[in-house]
């Protein structure tokens, strides 16, 4: 296994028993879209002046994420990114998506401006 990236920090080690230890963080398992209790945010911070969609409060791993930002990305036509258990998407769309994701079983709410 080549596993270098996760011990770049690492100081050598004379001991040549020694075997380093990576610390392996489980993800959260995805709970059901009926308990999910997202919040729907407009954001234009430190973004050059535009406007984004926040998709915030999702409980679930990376994967089903991206799945999720890739649904909205895809039914809004515009582009985006989910990352750090938050779903970007360019534009004003919280109608949209807060309709999207009612209709996908999620409880959601607008929130903020």
């Amino acid at each position: 296994m080549n596993d270098w990236k996760q011990r770049l920090g690492m100081v050598y080690s004379t001991n040549p028993n020694y075997e380093y230890q990576t610390e392996e963080c489980d993800e959260q398992a995805t709970l059901p879209a009926s308990e999910q209790n997202l919040r729907i945010w407009l954001d234009r911070k430190q973004r050059g002046g535009k406007t984004v969609t926040l998709v915030k409060g999702f409980v679930g791993t990376e994967s089903d994420l991206a799945d999720l930002g890739r649904m909205l990305k895809n039914k809004c036509g515009v582009g985006g990114s989910a990352k750090d258990g938050e779903i970007i998407i360019q534009g004003d769309h919280r109608d949209r998506v807060v309709e999207l994701l009612t209709a996908a079983g999620y409880r959601c709410k607008k929130a903020g401006n």
